[in-house]
């Protein structure tokens, strides 16, 4: 399965494609938010929402049938950053499920700016 390719057509929303990477069974868990999606709950929640994004895919792992990708999210205006963490279970090629973990990128909490500790990633 090319995650390079799901990703971008995530990021463009495009509501046909994402559909074609799922086995129709499949379930999609947002667990930063306690959300549990079908595919059309899914597509309806990605395509939906407002804006128009944009992003890149940081890090492709692969265990068994199990991939974990780390991807960059933001507005094409860069107004907001997200990192996004899926792990996502490919069987015949088809993704039976998604567990994503959302971030909301930003600095440091101010207590450990005050105590000079650690140092920027980038």
């Amino acid at each position: 399965m090319d995650l390079h390719k799901f990703w971008k057509d995530i990021l463009e929303q495009n509501a046909g494609a994402i559909r074609e990477y799922f086995d129709r069974d499949a379930y999609i868990n947002w667990h930063c938010t306690n959300e549990h999606f079908n595919v059309d709950e899914f597509i309806i929640a990605n395509c939906e929402y407002p804006g128009n994004w944009d992003g890149e895919v940081e890090r492709v792992e692969k265990i068994d049938d199990m991939f974990v990708t780390v991807t960059h999210v933001y507005p094409q205006d860069r107004g907001q950053s997200f990192h996004v963490t899926s792990f996502i279970r490919v069987i015949d090629d088809k993704i039976v499920a998604v567990d994503e973990y959302w971030a909301d990128d930003g600095i440091a909490p101010k207590w450990r700016l005050d105590k000079h500790i650690g140092k920027a990633i980038k």
